[in-house]
């Protein structure tokens, strides 16, 4: 099963950087799954910087929702499903500057998974994830998002 995890991180990432081309600016990486938390990493310079040095508040809120919908599509991935993934509502929190050089995100299903999810994929599911923005070892930054997953229309 890890090297089903390593394969779909490279996809979800190629799908990243091919479809929201600031992701690529960004330099977010996938870097780890293990069934129940995604992280991904991003460059914090050249691009992501302000004028304080520090991670861009919309480079964070970027990295946060990415990182949830990632989580979302690697569950749905591991349950053999498909489905239409999008942010209907975040909230987040800056709790600190980012200085890290490679700031974490680290994503987690704050309600119900979807291992409980059968086949076929119901017409709408709702999932909250959280994402904690790591910067030197402390929290920087919490989002909470709410995904919502549309049955495919094909």
């Amino acid at each position: 099963m890890q090297n089903d995890y390593q394969q779909w991180l490279q996809s979800l990432q190629t799908t990243w950087h091919d479809t929201i081309p600031m992701s690529r600016f960004m330099g977010l990486r996938t870097l780890n799954f293990d069934g129940s938390c995604l992280t991904t990493e991003a460059e914090l310079a050249p691009n992501n910087l302000n004028l304080h040095q520090t991670m861009f508040a919309g480079s964070i809120y970027t990295q946060c929702t990415l990182t949830g919908w990632g989580l979302v599509w690697m569950q749905l991935k591991q349950q053999h499903l498909q489905g239409d993934i999008v942010l209907a509502h975040g909230d987040i929190r800056y709790l600190r500057p980012v200085t890290d050089a490679k700031p974490l995100a680290a994503a987690s299903v704050k309600a119900s998974g979807l291992s409980s999810i059968s086949t076929p994929l119901p017409s709408k599911l709702e999932l909250t994830i959280e994402v904690n923005l790591l910067s030197k070892d402390a929290s920087a930054a919490k989002f909470i998002g709410r995904y919502v997953v549309l049955k495919p229309k094909y």
